[in-house]
């Protein structure tokens, strides 16, 4: 099976899923800032089945086999080691199976904007809201583009447009969307409960303006993960880690500082 991931730095392993339609950009972008003065990390970042360079393949037919296929290509290059795991948006909810099913060996959660429900009609959403505003940069975008952007788009200005264009826009054109609407229409959503506790220290960021997965559906999570801390970002829709990008970067360094204190601590003799 052909998944594509690259792999920086070394040390203990930390894998990254991106959100539906994407590829691993996104999450490059995001995380690799904060490991600039960080060493003992092996990031590693996977673009799921028919998206980014990973091909589609027609023994996947729905979110089970996509997970069995992470699952199969992290037993392959990182086996029976412990771990950390990634998550945005449907990559989150893909997460939260590999924590189901490596309960074992993952060590650590980190869930952005994380996809809880998967059906659309059942979820609690806030309506789209924008509360900044670059007229003339909308103005100047194309149909298509500025379409995409103020679609989702909570703060609206040319930092945000070119972070969304490079990690978000791009990337989704890429994508096999025939391959993915077989897996919307022939099961989205896990055939099985993926609840379970993890005891290790753990993040949810949500977006106080996210209008595709909102933020009230993630807090039901929180029993689940009793090292969780758990924060709504004002002024953040889908797209926290652009729009709030230093609270997003203080949170994650917090996370990350716990991770090592738990998983880096010497051995006693």
């Amino acid at each position: 099976m052909s998944i594509f991931y690259k792999e920086i730095g070394e040390g203990f392993p930390i894998v990254m899923l991106h959100g539906w339609t994407l590829d691993h950009q996104v999450m490059l972008h995001a995380m690799e800032p904060l490991f600039e003065n960080r060493s003992g990390w092996k990031r590693i970042y996977i673009d799921l089945p028919g998206m980014g360079h990973s091909q589609s393949q027609q023994s996947i037919q729905n979110s089970d086999d996509i997970l069995a296929s992470i699952l199969l290509l992290l037993d392959d290059i990182i086996p029976n080691q412990p771990f950390i795991i990634c998550g945005n948006s449907y990559g989150g909810y893909i997460a939260r199976g590999i924590v189901h099913s490596r309960q074992d060996t993952v060590r650590g959660l980190l869930l952005m904007a994380p996809l809880t429900i998967p059906e659309i009609d059942k979820r609690v959403v806030p309506q789209h809201t924008v509360l900044k505003r670059d007229c003339n940069l909308i103005s100047d975008l194309s149909p298509e583009g500025a379409h995409e952007f103020c679609s989702m788009g909570v703060v609206q200005g040319q930092t945000e447009w070119e972070r969304f264009q490079k990690e978000i826009l791009v990337p989704s054109q890429k994508t096999n969307y025939e391959f993915l609407n077989h897996i919307r229409q022939n099961g989205y959503g896990f055939t099985f409960d993926i609840k379970c506790k993890l005891e290790y220290p753990t993040l949810i960021i949500t977006g106080r303006q996210d209008n595709v997965v909102g933020y009230h559906d993630a807090w039901r999570l929180i029993e689940d993960y009793p090292r969780a801390t758990f924060a709504v970002l004002d002024m953040a829709g889908h797209n926290l880690q652009i729009e709030q990008t230093d609270v997003f970067n203080e949170l994650v360094h917090n996370w990350l500082n716990r991770l090592e204190l738990e998983n880096f601590r010497p051995v006693s003799p």
